[in-house]
């Protein structure tokens, strides 16, 4: 199914201009964006992935990773087939990178799918949710009346304005920041960094977010970049749960995972100026668990994508020191 999508103009010759994200791809009649699912037909942007599905499972939203909203519950995931990034290491690179048979999923299915299976949200995931703009929305104005939260794990690679109407549909986002550094953003993604910190700062005064922060040797993991990573998410808001992830080598890319070493060096430099940091892909102890910034006092025990409350209060305090949690529950 395709649908006309939005922020676009039209140019000469029957071209138009994708503005949804900062690529601002220029496409000529018949020709996609670096997305690849968003087309000029007849000197019109269509949306033709519109609700093309690749995959559909029921994932613990721990997986996501999202550690502070609704922690314990299961959702359902669904990912379109494209990206407009091309990261050498993507996990999913199979369906983010080229194409592959999909399943139209109208947005009254996929709500009642998630209906179903009880699933406290929905998750656009696995690929890059954002270029699925005008599906998104459509899920949304069904599935929030009936209780299912929206959920977006994505990139972040999108204009203001977009995400500026994206995110009143919006419950909660995981934002994979992939580095500090802007040259490293140009060659590994084709992106730009500030794009994305943009992203970032917009999304946190509007709703839930979380960041996670793939560590890959020779690309974004010294001290210093880490130091660097760390007072960005200071200066937005020390209480963004921040997600340092082992590196596993996958697709282009071969250089050896990240070293535990590292990762728990990261870890306690993060611990000196944010209330919430966890260690992803590596099972080290403590460093998944949920403590209260004000007592230490053990919130949220997480084993695997398992997870239990051990010191929240039923009215959504620390059980020790009565400080509001930092949960959406």
């Amino acid at each position: 199914m395709s649908v006309e999508a939005k922020f676009w103009k039209p140019l000469e010759n029957g071209e138009v201009q994708c503005e949804l994200c900062p690529h601002f791809c220029r496409l000529k009649p018949g020709k996609a964006g670096i997305c690849r699912i968003r087309r000029n037909i007849n000197g019109k942007l269509i949306a033709t992935g519109y609700g093309e599905t690749t995959s559909i499972a029921m994932d613990p939203i721990e997986k996501k990773p999202l550690f502070h909203f609704k922690p314990g519950n299961y959702v359902l995931s669904v990912a379109p087939n494209g990206c407009n990034f091309h990261c050498d290491w993507c996990q999913n690179w199979e369906i983010s990178q080229s194409k592959v048979p999909t399943q139209h999923l109208t947005s009254d299915l996929l709500v009642t799918i998630a209906l179903r299976e009880r699933a406290a949200g929905i998750a656009f995931t696995y690929t890059e949710p954002l270029i699925w703009f005008e599906y998104i929305i459509d899920v949304a104005k069904i599935g929030r009346p009936k209780g299912v939260s929206m959920l977006a794990i994505t990139n972040g690679y999108i204009e203001p304005e977009p995400l500026d109407e994206l995110l009143p549909h919006i419950d909660a986002m995981n934002i994979d920041l992939k580095s500090m550094n802007p040259e490293a953003y140009r060659k590994f993604t084709g992106g730009k960094l500030e794009s994305v910190l943009e992203t970032i700062k917009q999304s946190a005064k509007k709703t839930h977010i979380e960041i996670t922060f793939l560590m890959i040797p020779t690309l974004n993991d010294t001290e210093k970049e880490i130091r660097k990573l760390v007072d960005f998410v200071e200066s937005v808001n020390p209480k963004i749960p921040l997600h340092l992830s082992r590196y596993y080598p996958s697709y282009k890319f071969n250089v050896p995972p990240t070293s535990p070493e590292i990762l728990i060096n990261a870890y306690n430099i993060a611990k000196e100026k944010l209330s919430y940091v966890y260690i992803g892909n590596l099972p080290i102890h403590d460093a998944e668990n949920t403590y209260c910034p004000e007592c230490n006092n053990l919130l949220i025990e997480r084993r695997g994508f398992t997870s239990a409350a051990r010191g929240i209060t039923d009215d959504g305090k620390c059980s020790k020191c009565g400080a509001k949690v930092d949960f959406v529950l």
